[in-house]
């Protein structure tokens, strides 16, 4: 990847809806070049997708989200993936992360209500074969996700110390 590409990820990152135009000037670029850099990145499928992240507790709309530590047993020839996709294909399912530790998969769940996403977890989730065991935690409030803080707050006010 060249050294524009990475400079413009980590624009587009900080803000999707900034458009060539304004990341040319920001980067003393060529216009084409990086319209040319940004269609190359969406082709290779490093961006994929343009999104935009919601404070959803503003919004008077209920949402229960709940990460699931899954335990699984590997498929001969496939290991992970396989129950990662199978995993992964549901609707209720926003993420599907492999981890080092104690549990092996992360899974990210989202539904209206606790009993739908235990109905997932109890109906979908559990009965598949390779999976030995799940550990749900339901997130009660977010304060910051990707980089973005939710809540408003004050700045420091202690007073300086000096010597």
């Amino acid at each position: 990847m060249s050294d524009l590409q990475w400079k413009v990820l980590e624009l587009l990152k900080e803000d999707a809806r900034r458009d060539a135009e304004l990341i040319a000037t920001m980067l003393g670029e060529d216009v084409e070049k990086v319209k040319a850099a940004i269609a190359e990145l969406e082709q290779e499928h490093i961006i994929v997708k343009y999104a935009t992240v919601v404070n959803w507790s503003k919004v008077d709309d209920e949402k229960v989200t709940a990460l699931i530590e899954v335990q699984i047993t590997p498929e001969r020839g496939r290991g992970f993936d396989g129950i990662a996709e199978r995993i992964y294909l549901y609707p209720e399912v926003k993420s599907v992360y492999l981890m080092s530790g104690a549990y092996d998969l992360l899974v990210e769940v989202e539904g209206k209500t606790l009993k739908e996403v235990a109905s997932f977890v109890s109906n979908r989730l559990s009965p598949i074969d390779a999976v030995l065991s799940t550990k749900t935690f339901f997130i009660l409030k977010k304060y910051k996700q990707d980089g973005n803080i939710f809540e408003e707050h004050e700045g420091d006010h202690r007073l300086m110390v000096s010597p």
